[in-house]
C-alpha cells in the first residue's frame, strides 16, 4: 500500500467533518457506492470525477458529469491540484491538503502570479529641543502670557480632536491661529517629496479661507529640510531667506513659520505673514505657534491617511466587482494564458485587441497581478464613456480653479495608479487632441495636471485595448501611427467565444453557479438540450453575452435545471445540430417561423422591407432571424423557382 502523501478534507456536503487520505492510487468520487468517495447527493453523477498522480503531482479529472467539478470556484476538465484548493462537487466541498502545508496559517490561492543662522539679526530660529511648550513645565515659572497660551493649545486640542476630514481639520486650524496671532494671510502645506507640495489650505484674514496665499520659498525650504521654526520681521533685509521669492514684491515685512513633524519626519509647515509694518510676530508667537504644530501634526497625518485610505477602500471596492478569473481550457485561451506569464513579468506597453465581450480588462488585470507591479493600484479608464474634456481631467487630473466645477485639486488616474498599471479600454475612441497628449505622456513618462504647470514624473505600465483594428483607423488618419507604434509594443488579439466552442459549457457552468448562489437559487446544471443550443449559438457578444443569457435563465427559470426555454430567443432560433435531441417544441415553433418568413417574402416579391413590413418587425430583426434560423439557401432557392 503507499504512503499517504496528501489528503481531501470534505468541509461542506454530506460527508463533512470527513478525511480521505490520498495515495499514489487513483481516487474516484461519485454518487455510486463503488467510488472511493461515494456521495448519496442528487446533484453529483454516479462517476463525477477523479484524483490521481501524474509525475509526482495531483491532477483532477471531470468525468463528464452533468453538472461539472469545480476547483476554487472555476469548473473544469482537467488541472494540477495545489495544497489549499477547495474542490466543488455537487453540494459538497472538499479541501485539497498535502502534508507539508496542513497546519499551516496560509492561504492558497489556484493561481501564483509572479531638503543656523540665517545672518538677519531679526531672525529667530527655533529649534524643536527649544520650544518652551515641548519641554517639562513643572520646571518654569508660569506667567500671564504662558496662562494663555495654554488655555489656547487646549482649546485647539478640543477643536481638532472633533473635526473630521483633512479640509475642515485645516480651517479650524487655522481659524483658531487667527484669534491669538496677528497675522495677515495664513496657510497649511503637507509636502510628499522635498518641497512638492500635495495638500496646501490658505486664509486670507481679508477675504476668507480658500484663498491663494503665496509663500516664501526660502522660508519654506528651511523649515521643512531643518526642521526649524523660523521667525523673521523685516523680510527684505534678510537676503538668505527672501532670496529670489515673490515675497518682497508682495511687500510682506514678517513671517513666521513651523514645521509639521511627526515621528522625526517633517510633513510640511503652517506659514503665517504679515504685510502691515506695524505688525510684528514675537517669540512668544513662534513658542506658541511652535506648539499648535506639534498638536496639529498628528491629526493633520491622520486626516491624510484616513483619506487615503478611504480613497483607497473605494478603489479596491471597485475592483472586486471585476470577476478576475478567466475560465477556459481550449487552446487558444492556453496560448492567451502562455502570452501572460511570458509578458507580464516585463514592464512592456501591451495593446490588447479583440471583440466586445471578449474579456481584454481580465487580460489587463492578470498582467497586473502576475507583474512586479501586483502590490500596487491597477486603474481602468473607459475613455469612450466620457467627453473629450471629462477624459482629460480623468487621466491628468486638475488643479483647484482649472475650470467650472473644478472647486478642489483633483489627481488623475495616471497619478493614481503610480508604481502600478493603467489600464486604457477603448483606446481607438480617444480624440486626435488626447492622443497627441498620451504619446508625450508615453514618450517622457511625464505630464501635467489640466490648469497646472508643474510637471509630474510617472512610473507605470500601460495596457491599452480595443475592439477596433488600429492599423486600418491609422490608414484612415482617425489614429496617431506614431501612438499606434507606441501601444503596439507587444500585442494580443482575445479570441471570439464562436472560436473557443470548448469553453462554452465550462463558462455557462460557471455563469450558473454564481448567478444561482448570487440569486440563493439552487442551480443543480444545464440540461441536454439547452447546452446544445448554447454549444450551437454564435454568441456575437461573446462572454458577456453568454453571461447574461445564463443569468437571464438563472432568473427565470424554475426547475433545478436551465432548460431551453430559459434562454433568450436569439440562441433557440439558431437552428439545432443533426445529432441533438428532439424538443418537439422548439423544433415547431422554429418551423413555424421558417414558413411565416418564406411567405411573407414571396408575398413581397423578395423584398425583405415590405416582408417586414407584412409580418409587423424590423427589417434589422427581419434579417437576423433569415441568419440564425439559415433561411438564405431556401429563399435563393425560391427566388429561382420564381424566375
Amino acid at each position: 500500500m503507499p504512503g499517504i502523501i496528501g489528503e481531501l478534507e470534505a468541509v461542506a456536503g454530506p460527508l463533512k467533518g470527513t478525511t480521505f487520505p490520498l495515495s499514489g492510487e487513483e481516487i474516484s468520487i461519485g454518487r455510486e457506492p463503488s467510488n472511493f468517495v461515494s456521495v448519496l447527493d442528487a446533484s453529483v453523477s454516479r462517476k463525477h470525477c477523479l484524483i490521481r498522480v501524474e509525475e509526482g503531482q495531483f491532477k483532477i479529472q471531470d468525468l463528464n458529469s452533468r453538472n461539472s467539478t469545480f476547483v476554487n470556484g472555476v469548473p473544469v476538465t482537467e488541472r494540477i491540484l495545489g495544497s489549499g484548493d477547495e474542490i466543488k462537487v455537487g453540494n459538497s466541498l472538499f479541501l485539497f491538503v498535502l502534508p507539508e502545508d496542513k497546519g499551516a496559517n496560509s492561504v492558497s490561492t489556484s493561481v501564483e502570479f509572479n531638503r543656523d543662522d540665517t545672518g538677519g539679526g531679526s531672525t529667530i530660529i527655533l529649534r524643536k529641543q527649544d520650544a518652551l511648550y515641548l519641554r517639562d513645565l513643572d520646571k518654569i515659572a508660569p506667567t500671564a502670557r504662558m496662562v494663555r497660551d495654554l488655555n489656547a493649545l487646549l482649546q485647539i486640542s478640543k477643536a481638532v480632536s472633533s473635526v473630521r476630514g483633512l479640509e475642515a481639520l485645516e480651517k479650524q486650524i487655522l481659524e483658531s491661529i487667527f484669534q491669538f496671532a496677528p497675522a495677515g494671510r495664513a496657510a497649511i502645506l503637507l509636502c510628499d517629496r522635498g518641497l512638492e507640495c500635495t495638500s496646501v489650505f490658505g486664509w486670507d484674514r481679508r477675504t476668507g479661507p480658500n484663498h491663494a496665499v503665496q509663500v516664501s520659498r526660502g522660508i519654506l525650504a528651511q523649515v521643512v529640510e531643518q526642521g526649524v521654526a523660523v521667525l523673521c520681521n523685516d523680510l527684505p533685509a534678510v537676503e538668505v531667506l527672501a532670496g529670489a521669492d515673490n515675497a518682497v514684491a508682495q511687500h510682506i515685512r514678517s513671517v513666521l513659520a513651523v514645521p509639521l513633524e511627526v515621528f522625526e519626519e517633517v510633513l510640511g509647515a503652517i506659514y503665517l505673514d504679515a504685510s502691515d509694518p506695524e505688525v510684528r510676530f514675537d517669540e512668544e508667537h513662534l513658542q506658541l505657534l511652535t506648539a499648535i504644530g506639534s498638536i496639529a501634526a498628528f491629526a493633520l497625518d491622520n486626516a491624510r491617511r484616513m483619506e487615503w485610505l478611504e480613497e483607497e477602500n473605494r478603489r479596491l471596492q471597485a475592483e472586486m466587482n471585476v470577476e478576475h478569473n478567466m475560465v477556459g481550457e481550449s487552446p487558444r485561451m492556453r496560448d492567451v494564458f502562455q502570452f501572460i506569464s511570458r509578458v507580464a513579468p516585463k514592464d512592456s506597453t501591451v495593446l490588447v485587441t479583440g471583440e466586445s465581450g471578449t474579456g481584454k480588462e481580465l487580460v489587463a488585470r492578470a498582467i497586473h497581478q502576475n507583474s512586479n507591479r501586483a502590490k500596487q493600484p491597477c486603474v481602468a479608464i473607459n475613455c469612450a464613456a466620457l467627453a473629450e474634456s471629462l477624459l482629460e481631467s480623468e487621466l491628468f487630473g486638475h488643479e483647484k480653479g482649472a475650470f467650472t466645477g473644478a472647486v478642489v485639486q483633483k489627481k488623475g488616474k495616471l497619478e493614481v495608479a503610480e508604481g502600478g498599471t493603467v489600464f486604457l479600454d477603448e483606446i481607438g475612441e480617444m480624440s486626435p487632441l488626447l492622443q497627441a497628449k498620451l504619446l508625450r505622456v508615453l514618450q517622457e513618462r511625464e505630464f501635467e495636471r489640466v490648469g497646472g504647470t508643474r510637471t509630474i514624473k510617472m512610473n507605470v505600465r500601460v495596457v491599452a485595448a480595443t475592439n477596433r483594428d488600429l492599423s486600418e483607423e491609422v490608414r484612415k488618419g482617425r489614429f496617431r501611427e506614431d501612438l499606434f507604434y507606441r501601444l503596439n509594443v507587444v500585442s494580443l488579439r482575445m479570441p471570439a467565444l464562436r472560436e473557443r466552442r470548448g469553453d462554452i459549457s465550462l463558462l455557462a457552468s460557471y455563469f450558473a453557479a454564481k448567478y444561482g448562489k448570487r440569486g440563493n437559487r439552487a442551480v443543480l446544471g444545464i440540461s441536454p438540450r439547452a447546452r446544445a443550443c448554447l454549444l450551437n449559438y454564435d454568441w456575437p457578444g461573446n462572454v458577456r453575452e453568454l453571461e447574461n443569457a445564463i443569468e437571464r435563465a438563472v432568473v427565470l427559470g424554475s426547475s433545478d435545471l436551465i432548460l431551453p426555454e430559459d434562454l433568450p430567443e436569439s440562441v433557440l432560433e439558431k437552428a439545432a445540430p443533426a445529432d441533438a435531441a428532439s424538443d418537439a417544441f422548439h423544433d415547431g415553433v422554429r418551423d413555424a417561423k421558417k414558413h411565416l418568413i418564406i411567405n411573407a417574402v414571396e408575398q413581397a416579391s423578395g423584398n425583405y422591407t415590405e416582408a417586414a413590413r407584412l409580418l409587423g418587425l424590423h427589417p434589422n430583426y427581419l434579417h437576423r432571424l433569415i441568419r440564425n434560423l439559415n433561411l438564405k439557401p431556401a429563399l435563393i432557392r425560391q427566388a429561382g423557382a420564381d424566375s
